[in-house]
Parts: C-alpha cells; structure tokens; sequence
C-alpha cells in the first residue's frame, strides 16, 4: 500500500480551500533531477480584488503527477507570466504575495496543443495587518511554518503552525495543515485527531459541513487518506465517499476513491468512480486509461479498447499512451486468435 500513499494524498490539496489567514501549500522549484517535464506551455495572469494587474507576484507550477517538480515565473508589469517546460499531466500553478491570500489553478497541461490561460485573482489576508506587536509576531510565526511546509519540512513545520494554533485558536482552519504535516509523517492516528477537532470546530461554527464545504471536504479526504495508512479500507472509503458527497464536482476525489477500491480488487465498484471522474471532467484522460485495464481486468474487451483508445486520443505523447499502444495490440491479437468479439 505505501507505493499509493502519495497517489491519495496529492488529491487532498486539489480541493482547494480558501482561509482568511492560512497560506496553502507552495515551495521552490527542486535542485535535484524532475520528472514530467516536456514542451507543455502556459500563460496567465495575477489580479487583485479591483482587476487590476499585480508585477512581480511568484508563480509556482507544481506538477501533481510529479510532486517534487516545480517550476517558477514572476508576473510582468502587466501581470502576465509565462512557464514553458511542462509535460503532460495535471499541474498546480499558485500564485504567492506577501500579505495575500495564496491563489492557485490546476491545469491538465498538453504538449500537442495550446493550453488554457490561468486567470489567478489575489486577495489580501486581513489578519496580516497587524494591529499590535503580538499579532504580528503571530503572523510571523505562520509566515514561517509555511515556508518550512513548501518545503517539505514537515516536523519543523508543524511544531511552528501549532504554536501558532495555541495563540490563535480562532484560527482553527490551520488544523488542516497541521494534519497534512502528521499524515507526511506518517503519524495517521495524529493526523485524524487533528482533522477530527477541525470537522467538530466547523460545525461548531457554520452548523453543518455543507456552509464550509471544502474545508469540510478536504479534512473528510485527510481521513480517508489516514485510514488508507491504516490499512482500513472500509473507513477510507466512508470518509472518501463523505468528502465526494461535499464536493460532487471534484473530479480528483472521485478518481481516488475508484483508485483504492481498483487497488483492493474490488473492480466492479471502481468503475462507477471512474466515470463519475469522467462525467465532471470529460477531457481529462488518465481516467479513461486506467477504465482501460479495469474493464480489461474483468475480461470485458470491447470497453476496453474502447477506453484505452480514447485515452491514446485524448494523450498520445505521454509515456503511459506507448504502454497503452502496446497492450490494445496485445488485445486485439487475443480477439483475433480466439474469435471474440
């Protein structure tokens, strides 16, 4: 199970939440060898609240296929940007200022044809304008344990943001980020006490999940990504299942839940997931592929090709459209030796 830790838990952060004074995850480009790099390139734009074009705001484009890959820009005197360099796949593109409110887009990046532009709008964190001394060392603090966090630090992270935490408990929303940095620790049993206190805090405060929606969404997926760690698929997939009734239009979160249930062998309950996927985002292919090799795995062939050749359509230049050539090949071979249809 540990090889699909990573898998689950990149779809965590796809649900974005928006926090008056949480800045969400972003981190500098790595030195070290990127994977999913090719000829991929995008534009865009930062505003502020009136529309009007930020200069110099970082851009961060993080591949979510390859979490170590990032790449950076900084907008122009018009707010525009440019990161050419990119391979297939889904990728996080965030825009970051001091004294705002991080934004980001996720983008499902081509290299055969143009991509759409990102449009990110930048609103100020209020809570960053400090009124007295302790406030501002308060915010200071957060401002650090963010970049430790960006930077994969997640101990050194966490300790700050709970310090921060016990001197802004009205800042409950920061327990998101806290329960992210024990699951990157590995600490499941931490990691869903702390998205349980953040669950009680949200109903305590808006009265139901649905008023705080993708918050509550994406603590739900933390517990199911928790539970995965745990080796209990059953609770993994209530709070998966939870997270997706919140949020029926993110496609990332049905795409994990039909990827625990394909990886645990329960295919027939999978394949719902999976279209669901397709259904909200028709034109993103990795789902259609691994419809492919479920439908192949239950022996059924003609969806099989029919969804591995239109994943081959939709993505030809991409590493796994060769493996996907290869196995309709194979199929097809197997259809014509035995007579099937």
């Amino acid at each position: 199970m540990k090889t699909q830790h990573r898998a689950y838990l990149s779809g965590l952060a796809l649900v974005g939440v928006g926090l008056a004074a949480v800045v969400m995850l972003a981190g500098p480009a790595g030195l070290g060898a990127q994977e999913n790099l090719g000829r991929g390139r995008v534009t865009g734009n930062v505003l502020d609240e009136n529309k009007r074009p930020l200069e110099g705001v970082r851009i961060i484009a993080q591949s979510l296929t390859a979490l170590t890959t990032k790449l950076e820009a900084r907008t122009d005197g018009k707010g525009g940007f440019v990161i050419g360099g990119l391979g297939t796949g889904l990728w996080r593109f965030s825009a970051v200022k001091s004294g705002c409110q991080d934004a980001f887009q996720d983008v499902d990046v081509r290299q055969l044809r143009p991509n759409p532009p990102v449009v990110l709008v930048l609103k100020p964190i209020q809570a960053a304008v400090p009124k007295d001394e302790a406030i501002k060392g308060a915010m200071d603090v957060l401002a650090r344990g963010n970049e430790l966090l960006a930077a994969d630090k997640y101990p050194e992270a966490r300790e700050l943001l709970e310090t921060f935490l016990s001197g802004n408990p009205e800042v409950y929303q920061v327990r998101l980020q806290i329960g992210l940095c024990w699951l990157k620790e590995n600490e499941p049993e931490r990691a869903e006490a702390e998205l349980k206190t953040l669950l009680d805090h949200i109903l305590k405060v808006s009265g139901s999940y649905d008023k705080d929606a993708a918050l509550a969404s994406q603590a739900l997926a933390g517990l199911g990504e928790a539970a995965v760690r745990r080796n209990d698929i059953e609770t993994s997939m209530t709070h998966f299942r939870r997270a997706l009734d919140l949020s029926p239009t993110n496609e990332i979160l049905a795409y994990n839940v039909a990827e625990i249930l394909f990886s645990n062998q329960r295919t027939d309950e999978a394949l719902p997931y999976y279209l669901m996927a397709i259904q909200i985002k028709k034109d993103w292919p990795r789902p259609y592929h691994k419809l492919g090799i479920a439908y192949l795995n239950k022996g059924d062939f003609v969806k099989a090709l029919e969804y591995l050749r239109r994943f081959v359509a939709m993505d030809p230049a991409s590493p796994a459209a060769a493996e996907a050539r290869q196995t309709i090949s194979a199929v097809e071979k197997i259809k014509s030796s035995t007579g099937r249809p």
